[in-house]
């Protein structure tokens, strides 16, 4: 696996370039010499997150279930507000 460091302004005068050096390997990207993005192909993203996750599959909460909650009943009085 290749790593290639573009500036900022490298990545923007040559998109394609950077693009074509994702295929193999990472792309870091700096913004006044510290790393700010990364680039990676398509390919390499999904071998990251081990492919497709359904967001419901991420946001899940398991055992969220067997949660007891509590919720004490309300006791205040509304009010209605005096608009002038």
């Amino acid at each position: 696996m290749t790593i290639t460091t573009y500036s900022s302004r490298e990545f923007n005068q040559d998109a394609s370039k950077a693009k074509r050096a994702s295929l193999a390997g990472p792309v870091f990207i700096t913004d006044r010499g510290r790393p700010a993005h990364v680039l990676l192909s398509f390919e390499a993203y999904k071998k990251l997150t081990g492919g497709h996750v359904k967001i419901t599959d991420l946001l899940a909460m398991p055992g969220a279930e067997d949660i007891e909650l509590d919720i004490p009943p309300r006791t205040e009085v509304a009010v209605l507000a005096e608009l002038d």
